[in-house]
């Protein structure tokens, strides 16, 4: 029997997150049926792309109390789904956690809830993903790797064995973390950046090497 899940952020990333669970349902997996979205404010845009996919807009985030639902939150920016989540923890109801069918999840995983991996994401062993952590398309986690709560992994990065990665950092599309390295929270790493030092919480770091 399908558990009825909400998105919570219909833009285009929310509508991403809509895109794993149908591929999970497509795969007879975790079933999964979308009840709707919650936003507290969507765009006139966005309401079309939903009526697009057929899926209704069901009203602001505080619904959720009122709702016998599993949520996700599809909010790509980490900070923003921090917020969030604290906004709804409240609420009392559980976090789905999806993993698209196309990634590759190995033995010995911890994966809290609200974890979203994307098609072609790869996690290795022994990888920690912290409450709502995301890694997206094509991303790569490598061995012992511990990626802390809100954790965005854009598409390509690729984080190696035994990386740190705080609360809340953004990790930018292609950007590596070379084995061992530690991102500190609420850091961003810049797109094609290749990090070779620590990065320190709160800091933002581009270019190779990262600076």
């Amino acid at each position: 029997m399908s558990e009825p899940v909400v998105i919570v952020g219909c833009g285009g990333y929310g509508r991403e997150v809509a895109a794993v669970i149908s591929a999970v349902n497509d795969a007879g997996g975790d079933s999964w049926k979308i009840a709707g979205f919650l936003d507290d404010a969507p765009t006139e845009s966005n309401l079309r792309c939903l009526d697009r996919l057929g899926i209704a807009w069901l009203g602001p985030g505080s619904l959720l109390g009122q709702l016998d639902v599993h949520y996700v939150i599809g909010i790509g920016d980490p900070r923003t789904r921090a917020d969030v989540a604290a906004k709804l923890d409240h609420l009392g109801r559980p976090a789905a956690r999806l993993i698209h069918p196309a990634a590759t999840v190995g033995p010995a995983n911890d994966l809290a809830d609200g974890v979203v991996v994307f098609a072609g994401a790869r996690i290795t062993t022994n990888v920690t993903l912290g409450r709502h952590a995301h890694v997206n398309l094509n991303a790569t986690v490598g061995h012992d790797a511990v990626l802390a709560e809100f954790v965005q992994v854009n598409p390509l990065a690729a984080i190696s064995g035994n990386c740190t990665i705080g609360r809340e950092a953004l990790i930018g599309t292609n950007a590596s973390i070379l084995q061992g390295r530690t991102v500190g929270d609420r850091a961003t790493v810049g797109a094609n950046a290749c990090v070779v030092r620590d990065a320190s919480a709160g800091t933002t770091v581009k270019g190779v090497p990262a600076r």
